[in-house]
């Protein structure tokens, strides 16, 4: 009989005669065998403190059968409750985490018809509504906003700019350069592939309505009604927001379209 080599330690028969040898896959040749002692510490290492992991050879891909000492009936059940616990877990916490969400978006709604309409319309509204309703219709008043927060009005706006400004002189003499055409066509990145730009979306679309109601009762504090001059607020701010926007970015565009590479400078002759 050939002498054993352990493929882990790769000790043999003479370096330890009183070694555990056992092999627990298909393998065949000098990794058929490996010493029980070392092919549990390997096992440990991928099982990362998961008993119930499985584990395969890493040659030819079979899984080690794992057998384990009889359990008491004691710990039989609390080994059957910890992992009925373990896999509950993960259920439980998203239901907790979306039950959060869902009535975190309920109060904001709810503190949003308040703001909009005025808080003692606001509690009557709220008092005279049937209660399905404000559980279903509260929570979309944030899920609309963010919605209506990604409809991206800008570019379509830019995209005519760019097709027509050539054509209006009256936009060339209020933005001189506006409509100069451009050398090249530069890349855009995509906003929403960008996280930074995605928690922009979140927090602007909900500081919209307080926005719009400050704007309200800035521009239009001759109007009674609460509801008209937060609404009339949130059309001001967005076109005026939105003017600026288109003409940040097209400077940007523009910036971009024109910039130079420059000839790297050549070292001084000694």
């Amino acid at each position: 009989m050939s002498s054993r080599s352990c493929w882990v330690c790769f000790a043999t028969d003479e370096d330890d005669r009183t070694a555990e040898w056992v092999r627990p896959c298909r393998c065949r040749g000098s990794t058929k065998w490996v010493h029980q002692a070392c092919l549990q510490r390997w096992v440990d290492e991928k099982q990362r403190g998961n008993s119930t992991a499985r584990v395969a050879c890493p040659q030819c891909n079979a899984e080690y059968l794992i057998e384990f000492p009889n359990l008491g009936p004691v710990v039989y059940m609390l080994d059957l409750a910890d992992r009925l616990i373990s896999k509950a877990c993960p259920f439980a916490a998203a239901g907790i985490m979306v039950g959060s969400i869902y009535w975190t978006a309920v109060t904001y709604g709810a503190v949003t018809v308040m703001q909009v309409v005025g808080h003692k319309e606001g509690l009557d509204v709220m008092e005279r509504a049937d209660p399905l309703f404000l559980l279903i219709g509260l929570p979309t008043i944030p899920v609309m906003l963010i919605l209506g927060k990604m409809i991206r009005w800008e570019d379509y706006v830019l995209r005519l700019w760019r097709k027509y400004s050539n054509k209006l002189q009256i936009l060339n003499s209020i933005f001189p350069g506006i409509g100069c055409p451009v050398p090249r066509v530069p890349a855009e990145a995509n906003p929403l592939a960008d996280h930074v730009s995605a928690t922009r979306i979140l927090c602007g679309a909900l500081v919209f309505p307080t926005i719009a109601t400050i704007v309200g009762k800035l521009m239009f504090s001759s109007v009674n009604s609460n509801l008209q001059r937060t609404i009339l607020g949130g059309i001001a701010f967005v076109a005026i927001k939105g003017a600026f926007k288109v003409y940040f970015k097209q400077q940007q565009y523009l910036r971009q379209a024109h910039r130079k590479i420059l000839n790297n400078p050549e070292p001084e002759e000694v």
